[in-house]
């Protein structure tokens, strides 16, 4: 015992000197509640949905306020979800009835919970209203499911699966510039349900064209401008819902989105 009591102290003392550096390790994931600081965008309510969001007018803007953007039960949890099947969508006409936050983002960290209730649905999260992080089930490719759109694929294994809640945990870098010229890309790290998929991944573009999102139109969207852009949802058709979306503004002075 006498040789023991050594041992537990030193593996006692090694345990409360980790415990610092875990407390202050991000929390990702289903779930994962807003830490102090953070904005809540979306509750589950019909209030907050109308508060916070609107239509993008984009070219193909078809639908009309109020939002056509159903407030559904959630189908595993207690509580309330928004499903994306706005009728102006249908047929995956994206850009018909897309929802968008009113305020207007640079850096952030931003967490998203959604459920797809059939196979093959589709939607998406626009960063800035611009790069998209697609939510697509079925498609493992750079054109899929948690892929930074047709710029790099994520593993297809994190996805829980259609009528099952997942969760994207984003650090977003916006694009940087001098004299009106981009010097720096827009830069993004993605946790999908906890497991880190993209990891300071550079966006060159918005993909789409112009009823995609900000700048889809210019140059062939790859003339990125420097205006802050709000947090979009698109609308494809498709029942996916949303619930738990919070985001938190940073000012990443360097280009390093890891976390």
């Amino acid at each position: 015992m006498k040789r023991l009591r050594p041992f537990l102290l030193g593996l006692f003392a090694f345990i409360f000197w980790l415990m610092p550096a875990a407390s202050a390790t991000a929390q990702v994931g289903v779930g994962t509640p807003p830490p102090d600081g953070a904005e809540v965008l979306f509750d589950g309510s019909r209030e907050m949905l109308d508060a916070k969001w609107t239509y993008w007018e984009g070219p193909r803007f078809a639908s009309s306020l109020p939002i056509k953007w159903e407030i559904v039960e959630d189908p595993v949890d207690a509580g309330t979800a928004v499903s994306s099947n706005d009728p102006a969508a249908a047929g995956g006409r994206y850009g018909a009835a897309d929802i968008v936050t009113k305020e207007t983002f640079r850096d952030f960290r931003l967490h998203v919970e959604f459920l797809i209730a059939e196979e093959g649905g589709n939607s998406g999260v626009y960063l800035q209203n611009r790069y998209e992080i697609q939510v697509l089930d079925g498609d493992s490719t750079d054109h899929g499911m948690a892929a930074v759109i047709n710029e790099a694929a994520a593993p297809y294994a994190p996805y829980n699966g259609v009528g099952r809640w997942n969760a994207y945990d984003i650090v977003f870098r916006a694009a940087r510039f001098e004299d009106g010229e981009r010097t720096e890309r827009a830069m993004v790290t993605v946790y999908f349900n906890g497991v880190k998929v993209h990891t300071n991944q550079p966006i060159n573009q918005v993909w789409g064209g112009p009823n995609s999102g900000i700048d889809g139109g210019n140059d062939g969207g790859k003339g990125i401008t420097d205006r802050p852009g709000g947090i979009k949802l698109q609308a494809e058709g498709y029942d996916v819902r949303y619930r738990n979306i919070w985001i938190q503004e940073l000012d990443l002075e360097t280009p390093d989105t890891d976390f």
